[in-house]
């Protein structure tokens, strides 16, 4: 469903968010241009802490979607292979992880930096400062999302990277201190997505 959201009343808004699903095949049609500058310009206008903005990202030519998924492929390879699981399981497993990153129309890898972040002498502090950066980015791509969302998009949040961030980092020539979280895909849904049972307020929410 899409919706101008700047004329969305609370309700409407609440239904559009519960219909946003995570998408992970899409029609081979490209993007509207200028898509992904309007999902990257979205990401900026998120809350981070300190105000210090640390996400990154990189959009991905077909090129660098080839040779990430080769490399994360192998590297995936080798973990399976350690953990002794079937061979023909691990195969299957990384071609159909190959297909979601090189048949994407758009790939955005979210990375994020401690460059900006406050600095301390102790391990406590850093970790907290490390974790906010996190915090920030995820804050950031969820932008990315509900904007692809109302544009009639699909996308997906794939996590990934977090299991091989120097794999990724050496496939994308990215900077030394971006610290690779996520690939997002997006792209013209080629089916509805699948809805996901959503825990009950009463087992979240403190009693």
């Amino acid at each position: 469903m899409t919706i101008p959201l700047e004329t969305a009343d609370p309700d409407t808004l609440t239904a559009w968010m519960r219909g946003r699903r995570s998408i992970r095949r899409y029609r081979p049609v490209p993007l509207p241009p200028g898509t992904v500058e309007r999902l990257t310009d979205a990401a900026r206008f998120a809350p981070s802490a300190h105000n210090r903005q640390p996400w990154r990202f990189a959009v991905l030519n077909d090129a660098e979607k080839a040779r990430l998924a080769d490399a994360m492929g192998a590297r995936l390879r080798a973990d399976r292979c350690a953990d002794d699981d079937p061979a023909d399981a691990i195969e299957l497993d990384i071609a159909r992880s190959r297909a979601r990153i090189v048949s994407s129309p758009a790939v955005i890898a979210a990375c994020f930096t401690l460059a900006d972040m406050d600095r301390y002498p102790d391990a406590r502090r850093m970790d907290a400062e490390r974790t906010m950066a996190i915090q920030s980015t995820a804050m950031a791509v969820q932008n990315m999302l509900l904007l692809a969302h109302a544009e009639g998009l699909g996308a997906c949040w794939v996590c990934a990277p977090l299991f091989c961030p120097d794999t990724v980092r050496a496939a994308l020539a990215l900077p030394d201190d971006w610290e690779p979280q996520a690939l997002i895909t997006f792209g013209h849904p080629a089916n509805g997505g699948r809805m996901r049972e959503r825990r009950a307020v009463a087992e979240v929410l403190r009693p």
